[in-house]
């Protein structure tokens, strides 16, 4: 027997033999606790997550997706969706449910004919650049290769190619999606108009996804990017200057401050890991002349320790950062948005930069606008469209002894960027204890989303996420 959650927060008891008959009727498989396969399903990137579901369904295709859901429906049981693994409050694994497993649906095929591709959920951005990238073609996505397609485009996706080709929501064609009765849909503008507003944004509220349709782009196979690290003590008059630079640059050109104490990176001489400083990343998603000089005035400011941006591999840029963000460490993210940064914010910055809790801790700022700054508010769920800059609180350490540490150092840095911030957030960089801070991840685009998660989810299925309650 196998004790699981309910809708109605009690329990109840699954027998074996049901759970064989499911296992018997699906593609993939059940997996209880103490199999190899259950553990590996209930690991995540974010290492603080360790929770046991009552077992675990891999589902290996639709039909999969279907019999889960028609089930933990039938059941009023609870269920977690998994498809990456990479969102920071965890969501993907909840205690004494039924996890949905889609990290094995991981095909890409891509039709270079049309520039377009057809991703299953548990595709990474490692899986999406490679296929894309064999036809110079690319998907607007993250900056990190282990992060889940999935999760990444149901709550927006930005990343070094946003300003030029929009977000990922933005490249979005059409989904697969199992609703909460079971039906197999697909979503477009065409098909389920709304069902596809509210995807674009909404995060897991409406169903599981099963394929992504996405537009390509021409870029690559090599970017102009790379990166310029400067002593932190210079960073506040560099600051102020990147974000000038940031606010006059062509779309193609991305630029990105990270704060932090500098990693032992083979270019930087061994006397500089381990103190604080200002690395600024870039890349321009075009030809590498005008790139050079798009970058110019950026590589000019003051005396940086050293500069490497160079023609890189689009596939090994989007996986630079792969070895500072890997699996198993504890992670707390606080995140806010800004329509600017002020010289008060950028000391305030500063400060919390000078008591950093552990050496894998570091704070960046991304600039977003461009293309993604033309397509309206209410157009997609995302709704905070304006070029701005987006702060993330990236607290990471490996040490349990040290959670409370810093984790209240995220929350004091938080709190502090408040008076400077816009009051709208990205809801993938929100963690598990934020679900006052809805409001802000969707703004006007609140109350709509509640009215077609009353439409396609009416009694909350799909809830263990950042939850959008039905009306």
């Amino acid at each position: 027997m196998v004790e699981l959650l309910t809708l109605n927060d009690g329990a109840v008891a699954v027998d074996q033999e049901t759970l064989n008959a499911l296992d018997a009727s699906l593609k993939g498989a059940v997996h209880l606790k103490g199999s190899a396969e259950y553990d590996d399903a209930r690991t995540i990137w974010n290492g603080m997550v360790d929770r046991h579901p009552g077992f675990v369904i891999r589902a290996m295709g639709p039909y999969d997706v279907q019999k889960a859901v028609n089930f933990v429906r039938d059941g009023g049981l609870v269920m977690s969706v998994k498809s990456g693994g990479h969102q920071i409050a965890g969501h993907a694994v909840a205690d004494g449910t039924v996890l949905l497993d889609l990290s094995q649906m991981r095909s890409v095929d891509v039709d270079p004919m049309n520039k377009t591709a057809r991703v299953e959920p548990g595709a990474l951005l490692g899986d999406v650049d490679r296929e894309t990238q064999a036809h110079a073609l690319i998907v607007p996505s993250g900056i990190n290769s282990t992060t889940g397609i999935a999760g990444l485009t149901l709550g927006g996706g930005f990343g070094w190619t946003t300003r030029k080709f929009g977000m990922t929501i933005d490249n979005l064609l059409s989904v697969e999606v199992v609703t909460a009765d079971g039906s197999i849909v697909t979503a477009s503008a065409t098909s389920h108009p709304d069902l596809f507003w509210a995807i674009r944004g909404g995060g897991g509220n409406f169903g599981v996804i099963t394929s992504f349709e996405f537009q390509l782009h021409s870029l690559g196979p090599e970017v102009l990017s790379g990166l310029i690290v400067h002593p932190i003590e210079e960073a506040s008059g560099l600051l102020a200057e990147v974000t000038k630079i940031a606010d006059s640059a062509p779309d193609e050109l991305t630029v990105w401050s990270v704060m932090r104490k500098a990693p032992p990176l083979p270019f930087l001489a061994e006397d500089w890991h381990g103190r604080e400083v200002l690395i600024l990343a870039a890349c321009y998603a075009g030809p590498m002349d005008e790139g050079e000089a798009a970058m110019a005035g950026l590589r000019g400011l003051g005396n940086p320790i050293v500069d490497v941006i160079s023609p890189h591999p689009f596939v090994g840029w989007q996986a630079a950062f792969d070895p500072l963000l890997a699996a198993g460490a504890r992670n707390y993210w606080k995140s806010h948005d800004f329509a600017a940064l002020s010289s008060d914010a950028i000391a305030t910055l500063l400060e919390g930069i000078a008591t950093l809790p552990d050496p894998a801790c570091e704070v960046f700022i991304a600039h977003v606008g461009g293309e993604m700054a033309r397509v309206g508010a209410g157009e997609t769920a995302y709704p905070e469209r304006s070029s701005h800059f987006i702060m993330n609180v990236h607290t990471r350490w490996e040490d349990p002894a040290k959670d409370d540490e810093c984790i209240a150092w995220a929350r004091t840095l938080y709190d502090r960027m408040k008076p400077y911030s816009t009051g709208s957030a990205y809801v993938n960089f929100m963690p598990e204890d934020e679900a006052d801070h809805m409001a802000g991840a969707y703004g006007e685009n609140g109350d709509k989303l509640s009215l077609i998660k009353g439409k396609y989810d009416p009694d909350n299925l799909f809830r263990i996420n950042h939850n959008i309650l039905p009306t």
